[in-house]
Formats: structure tokens, sequence, C-alpha cells
């Protein structure tokens, strides 16, 4: 069992995304506080990540070597942020995604922690030296976006702020991968990081296709679940561009100019208008209604899906 020596980690705020933390950071033996405003969203968090972590236990999924008891006992509530901030080495923030309100609590974090804390957030999109302007703790502050769901799907995205120091990104990318996370490095800040940008651009396309008729939304995901989405699981585009020929260069050399030709076709960036919305909606839900009964139990299968694909990769993938 961990001990408090090995440092307290805080979230700020009870979510889907503050549950997934922290039992990833228990997971990895470390104290976990979670901190809300109201003490019965506490409370059901807690509650909620007992039911999931029994449930994983019966499954063999529980990531880490502890019990999920042993883990349980890892993670406690706390109403009072200033308590809450003691002795943390890392603070995870999980608050929705609303600028200002971001801004306000790192503002209160910043007045009560010390220069040694990592100040973290868990945003997807919003920018660095927006969310963290002003603040005197800066060369502390870090953005590390997971991806949904977290506990599943071990990529974070690291975003440093421009004043963030080198020792900031170097100890919470030492602190992901001893949680089981795979981080990465975003060099400079850029709207949308790195993954949202990736999946914009196949979202882009993939609606500009469905509008013009060229394919039906069910055929279109088809495309990536029985296509792309196999390599891509494994390795990404540009190993699949260097494993596809002699090597990258050659990939080039081959390949360059068709692709150029393609991409001088792809259209504007769509509009969404609300009739390719009602036409899409339509045929995703012959598959999965878009009710709150058949919607949840279709992630819940999304998430079994993922697990096993995350059994399996690390069974076929030296880490």
């Amino acid at each position: 069992m961990a001990s408090s020596a090995a440092g307290c980690v805080v979230i700020v705020g009870s979510g889907v995304i503050g549950r997934s933390w922290a039992m990833l950071f228990a997971s990895g033996g470390f104290q976990v506080k979670l901190y809300d405003i109201e003490q019965q969203q506490i409370r059901n968090a807690l509650e909620n990540i007992r039911k999931e972590m029994k449930l994983l236990e019966q499954a063999g999924a529980l990531k880490g070597s502890l019990s999920a008891e042993e883990q349980l006992s890892l993670i406690s509530g706390c109403p009072n942020i200033q308590e809450a901030v003691e002795g943390a080495m890392h603070i995870q923030e999980c608050v929705p995604e609303d600028l200002e309100l971001k801004k306000k609590i790192f503002a209160q974090l910043d007045s009560i922690v010390d220069d040694r804390v990592i100040l973290s957030s868990s945003t997807s999109c919003l920018m660095p030296s927006k969310l963290f302007v002003g603040l005197v703790h800066v060369k502390q502050c870090i953005v590390a976006h997971p991806v949904n769901p977290p506990y599943y799907i071990p990529l974070v995205e690291l975003v440093p702020h421009p004043e963030t120091a080198p020792a900031t990104v170097d100890r919470t990318h030492a602190l992901m991968k001893k949680i089981g996370q795979c981080p990465m490095r975003v060099q400079k800040e850029v709207a949308g990081f790195v993954l949202n940008r990736l999946q914009y651009a196949i979202i882009s396309e993939a609606w500009r296709l469905v509008e013009e008729g060229i394919v039906s939304p069910s055929d279109l995901d088809l495309v990536m679940s029985e296509g792309l989405g196999m390599r891509y699981a494994f390795i990404g585009p540009l190993e699949t561009m260097h494993l596809n020929a002699e090597g990258m260069l050659s990939y080039c050399d081959r390949y360059s100019e068709g692709m150029k030709h393609v991409l001088k076709t792809f259209g504007p960036i769509p509009e969404f208008s609300r009739a390719t919305a009602e036409k899409v909606n339509q045929d995703m839900c012959v598959k999965v209604p878009d009710d709150p009964e058949h919607l949840a139990a279709r992630r819940q299968w999304r998430d079994e899906c993922l697990m096993r694909l995350a059994k399996l990769k690390s069974q076929v993938q030296p880490q």
C-alpha cells in the first residue's frame, strides 16, 4: 500500500472525468483527495467509484497491483479546497469546460499553493495562454488532456503554457507514465491541440461525404471501424505511410502527387446543417436509438470493447 510519502493528488471536480482521474491515480498507489463544492456530489462520486472498481475487479480489468479495497482506501472526499491542497504534489482540475469558471478555480488555487505542486487542467480545447494568464505559479501550470473514457484510453496530451517550466512537463510526463497512461508532448499550444485537430479533420471530411450523397452515414462509419481504425489501433498514420512503401521517402515519392490531387478536391468547412444532422441522426438511431437507456448500453459495450483492446495491445506490443 502506498504511503502519504508518495505524495497526494487532488482532483478538483467530481464529474465523469474527475472520477476517472481519481481511479487512475489510486491505481498507481497515490492518495487522492476529491474536491467539489457540494458534499453530496462528493458522496455520489465516491459511491460511483466504488461500484465501478468492484465491477472492474470482477472482470479482471482493474488497473494497478492493489486490490479494489486497497485502491478505494486511498480515495477520500474533501469539501474544503484549502484542506484538500495541503501536502499535494499534483492538482488535476476537472470542472466543466467554461473558461471563466476554470480561470476562477486556478486563481483560487494560485493563492493557496506552494512553489512545487503541479497545477494541471483536463481541458480539451481551452488554450493554456488564456487559462493560466496572470497566475503567480504559471511555471507550474500545464494542460493534461485525457481522452474519454480515460480509464480505457491511455493517451494524455500535455500542453504547456509558454512560460511553463520544462521540469513541470517532465514531472507530469513521468507521473502519467507511473499511473499507466500514455503521455505525449504538444511542443507549443495550438487550437484543438493535436487529438481534436485530427478528429475534426476526419469528422469534417466524413460530414462532406455524407452531405454530398457519396456514402451513407452507416457505411461511412464502417470505413473507420472495419478499415482505418483496425490499423490505427496499433500504428499511427505516419507509421502507416512508412510501412505501406519501402519507408517514408519511398511513400512520398510514390504517392504525394496522388494525395495532393485528392486533397485539392476537399470542400470547405461544413456548416453542420440541421438537415444533414437529422439525416445522420436518423441513420445512427437505426443502430442506437438516442434515448438514455440505449445510449448508456452502447457506451458500456464500447467501454468493454476498449477494455479488451487494451488487454490485447498489452500482449502484442512491446512497452
